[in-house]
């Protein structure tokens, strides 16, 4: 096996290794809903994360059950759905990476359909020390029109 391959195998362990958080990118799709629906409307209904997930009744029952159990929100059956601060900080760290990427991928010139879609899949992985450097650096390229005008001109 040549070096690259080994030092490649030891930083895929490393990573699986590393602690994980206990909550799932299914978990934090959901607090992001909530949050969103709560922002837009006031409250978030189980039929409303349904309809916006593309998920049945039961399914958001089930997760609503285990974010509640969890401490992400309180959740009473047939009652309105909020958010603890546990859960509305994941929300809105979520909400934060989501916008940050975004930009970045403007400024590279991806379309906004399918930026969306892509962060959908990064959002949920990003360590905030990436996340923090990636917000440097998009600082830096707006700072820098010149640096921006070349690249779009590439």
């Amino acid at each position: 096996m040549k070096n690259s391959d080994a030092k490649r195998l030891d930083s895929i362990k490393a990573a699986h290794a590393s602690k994980k958080p206990r909550h799932s990118s299914r978990m934090e799709d959901y607090l992001e809903v909530i949050s969103e629906l709560v922002e837009q409307k006031g409250y978030a209904t189980s039929l409303d994360i349904s309809r916006y997930m593309h998920v049945s009744a039961p399914s958001v029952t089930k997760m609503l059950k285990r974010l509640d159990e969890g401490g992400f929100l309180e959740y009473e059956k047939y009652h309105g759905i909020n958010l603890t601060r546990k859960g509305a900080q994941i929300a809105e760290s979520i909400r934060q990476k989501h916008s940050i990427l975004l930009e970045f991928f403007e400024i590279l010139g991806v379309e906004h359909d399918t930026a969306n879609q892509d962060i959908e899949g990064i959002e949920h992985h990003l360590n905030p020390k990436s996340i923090k450097q990636l917000r440097k650096f998009i600082t830096f390229l707006k700072s820098n029109p010149k640096i921006l005008s070349d690249f779009k001109n590439l």
